[in-house]
């Protein structure tokens, strides 16, 4: 019988990502969210070593970007180490953020495969690799990020907008990915590995993170009976875009939240078992830096930094990343203490404060205002007056006021439509 094949499937590492989110840690040096993403990279590292399993494939995006410091990349490759050491086969597929900028190649792991790193394989283009592991040969389609250079020449994109070029290149891929198909061996797994959007997928941070606009690739091209798995990278969300599994089409998401449209994901890699025609696949979560957004509305409160406090006291908060966003009047400044608000956030791992101003200008209408009503004009003001709190001391000096200026114009303000062609027309005349 044959074996099944263990593999490790975990994407979209981004080292280096959100150093707005930590501080300097004194001990080492370093960012904290650099340490954070240390952390939880090791643990992937760790679970691939101990199980042990066959393979690890990794979906693109190791960097924010293809030139990275050299301290942030030595952290990754201090891990990725780890799995050469090991004697596991390793995929680094490239993905949008590892290519250059002017779209040279996988400039960010590209460095693996010029050092001959044991057992590790650069996806940076469209291509099956034959792999033998401790249980069996399997065969893994890599399909890295793809930009207008990868299929299509300066001519045929010209003056095209994106969605033709979108279209032409998927008219271009169908043959390449079908070729691969063609000659694969049926007697034993494939992977297809891809950093792809895909037109399925729920999107997260990607869509800001990503430079330029992408490609959009039909959920078609990807079911195939001739794929045992499909590895994706590119979507920060764990997501299946095919329940039925099969085959089963996985983005395992991001292993550590990049800033807070990431608060409510939930963060890890796949564990998959896999032989020709069987797998199975596991979502594991990690430990990563929680994030927490405090929204209050404390312009209606009588004690504003109670109604902050109050807020504050019901969110688990303890070395997470905290943002605290807080409305207020004007005039309830001087009502806030910032050093007792930041005391209650000082088990927080960090935090940013966002105050504010409400404007008075932006409250509702009133309905006694709208249109298709009609009211006198000092009617009129004394409604809106009435829901001004602020304006209750002054509101008969403003009412005086007004009434004073009608009645100095009381002529003017009563004349009919007709009544004012009429003095213009005269006006005009006695000009002329």
């Amino acid at each position: 019988m044959t074996k099944a094949i263990a593999i490790l499937h975990l994407s979209d590492i981004h080292m280096g990502s959100g150093f707005s989110h930590g501080r300097v840690n004194p001990k080492t040096g370093l960012n904290t969210r650099l340490e954070d993403f240390v952390n939880t990279l090791s643990q992937c590292i760790d679970r691939a070593i101990n199980q042990p399993v066959d393979l690890v494939l990794f979906g693109g995006d190791a960097f924010p970007d293809a030139t990275p410091p050299p301290y942030v990349q030595e952290a990754f490759a201090s891990q990725f180490r780890r799995l050469a050491d090991a004697k596991i086969p390793t995929v680094l597929l490239v993905g949008n953020h590892d290519q250059h900028s002017q779209g040279n190649g996988g400039a960010s792991l590209s460095i693996y495969r010029t050092l001959a790193v044991p057992g590790f394989i650069v996806g940076d283009s469209i291509k099956t690799h034959r792999i033998a592991t401790r249980n069996g040969e399997i065969q893994v389609i890599t399909l890295p990020w793809l930009t207008r250079s990868t299929l299509l020449t300066r001519p045929e994109t010209e003056g095209l907008s994106l969605a033709e070029v979108n279209d032409l290149l998927i008219k271009k891929l169908e043959p390449v990915l079908e070729a691969e198909i063609r000659q694969l061996d049926r007697t034993i797994p494939t992977v297809l590995l891809g950093h792809l959007m895909v037109d399925r997928a729920n999107l997260g941070a990607e869509r800001f993170l990503a430079v330029g606009k992408g490609f959009t690739i039909p959920i078609s091209l990807l079911i195939r009976p001739e794929f045992d798995y499909v590895a994706l990278g590119h979507i920060h969300k764990h997501q299946n875009l095919n329940p039925s599994n099969d085959p089963p089409i996985i983005y395992p998401g991001s292993i550590e939240r990049v800033d807070f449209s990431e608060e409510k994901e939930e963060k890890g890699y796949v564990s998959i078992e896999i032989a020709k025609g069987k797998v199975t696949w596991e979502f594991c979560p990690l430990p990563a830096r929680p994030f927490c957004t405090i929204e209050v509305d404390a312009s209606e409160k009588d004690n504003p930094q109670a109604a902050i406090l109050n807020a504050i006291a019901k969110k688990k908060i303890e070395n997470a990343v905290v943002r605290l966003i807080y409305k207020i009047r004007s005039e309830q400044l001087d009502a806030i203490d910032n050093r007792v608000i930041q005391e209650a956030l000082k088990s927080v791992h960090s935090y940013t404060i966002r105050p504010e101003l409400v404007s008075q200008l932006a409250r509702p209408r009133l309905p006694e205002l709208g249109v298709g009503t009609s009211l006198d004009p000092i009617e009129a003001l004394k409604t809106y007056l009435t829901s001004r709190g602020d304006l209750k001391d002054i509101m008969p000096d403003l009412i005086e006021a007004a009434q004073s200026l009608l009645d100095s114009d009381r002529d003017s303000w009563l004349e009919t439509e007709e009544e004012k062609a009429t003095k213009t027309q005269l006006t005009l005349e006695i000009g002329e």
